[in-house]
């Protein structure tokens, strides 16, 4: 089973290789240079933006996602899962469902309604239950001990790609993201943000702090300053881990480590060592773009659904992300509930 993702993800290049995870890259464009998300520092985006920049991105084109699909073939994968960025602040899903439908083994396209590691977790947690194997039986020599010990565990089913698609609905769906921003403005000018919650938050000199719900940004609150704002997105964190068993933390940071890693420091030890995974990373020039200077952001999820332990098939807790099955010769689309399922033909 391959698992793939695109670069809004944040995966650092070290976890994606480790848990064998492809991930697309979207474009960016600096004054109608064009290049691919990662070829360009965050810390250098930053600049051409306060120079005045002209600054856009692009989602992959479906040919990107065949090209990536077609190398997972070719390696013996007899399934995909693709899990992507959300369809309310980017066409980079529907551009995957258009490679999937072309492709020659089963995929299956998940919207995770989230972004940055509130996708990235999601597409490790898919990751992790795509590596499920069957126990090794035992050789004839070790045949007779064996069978006189302890019986041996049961072999876990080989997930199927709808399986390993309903984990990463799931971690989506557990999880919280908030982005700390010093301005709303460049969000405004990329057209994920109202133009009348930007210009208020700019009017005012607030520092807002933006959540993901129903896959869209939306502000969460707007704080007088930016030391108050820090603490809010601290305190926000710190709820969202209690509130759970065991979490994983996530902090991105544009251009600003040291920040980042204080954040999610005060946040570990202020949860009763709840926090199993931390996760420090830049965001990547994409979202630099959209969200300009001084980010910090934060992601929460439930250890046990970003690591991929749940039953497979089970129901994700009401609407969020949607799944898409797109094989030949037929394809099964679930509803954005996960709930009910039909069978189509090309």
């Amino acid at each position: 089973m391959a698992v793939v993702t695109d670069s809004t993800a944040c995966l650092p290049p070290g976890l994606a290789r480790h848990h064998q995870v492809s991930v697309v890259p979207l474009d960016v464009v600096v004054d109608g240079a064009r290049s691919l998300d990662g070829e360009v520092a965050p810390a250098d985006l930053l600049a051409a933006l306060e120079r005045g920049a002209r600054v856009s991105t692009s989602q992959p084109p479906p040919a990107a996602f065949a090209a990536v699909y077609a190398r997972a073939v070719a390696d013996g994968a007899a399934g995909i899962v693709s899990v992507h960025l959300s369809g309310g602040l980017s066409g980079t899903v529907s551009a995957a469902r258009a490679a999937a439908a072309g492709c020659e083994v089963p995929v299956v396209v998940v919207d995770s309604g989230s972004a940055a590691m509130g996708l990235g977790f999601a597409v490790l947690a898919a990751a992790r239950a795509a590596r499920a194997e069957p126990v090794e039986a035992p050789s004839a020599r070790s045949r007779w001990r064996w069978l006189h010990r302890a019986p041996a565990p049961v072999p876990p089913p080989v997930p199927t790609p709808e399986e390993v698609a309903a984990v990463a609905v799931r971690t989506a769906t557990a999880g919280s993201v908030w982005f700390l921003v010093d301005s709303l403005d460049h969000l405004r000018r990329g057209g994920r943000l109202s133009a009348a919650s930007a210009v208020l938050g700019t009017l005012l000199a607030l520092h807002p702090l933006l959540t993901l719900s129903g896959g869209r940004l939306t502000v969460a609150a707007k704080v007088r300053t930016r030391r108050a704002a820090r603490a809010r997105l601290e305190q926000l964190a710190v709820d969202a881990v209690l509130a759970r068993g065991s979490a994983r933390l996530a902090v991105h940071h544009l251009d600003r480590e040291a920040d980042a890693q204080g954040l999610a420091d005060a946040i570990v030890a202020r949860t009763d060592q709840r926090v199993v995974e931390v996760v420090v990373a830049p965001a990547g020039a994409v979202l630099a773009a959209h969200v300009g200077p001084g980010l910090l952001a934060v992601v929460v999820t439930g250890a046990a659904a970003a690591g991929g332990a749940e039953a497979p098939g089970a129901e994700p807790p009401g609407a969020g992300p949607t799944v898409d099955l797109s094989s030949a010769p037929g394809a099964a689309v679930l509803s954005a509930e996960g709930r009910s399922a039909e069978r189509r033909r090309p």
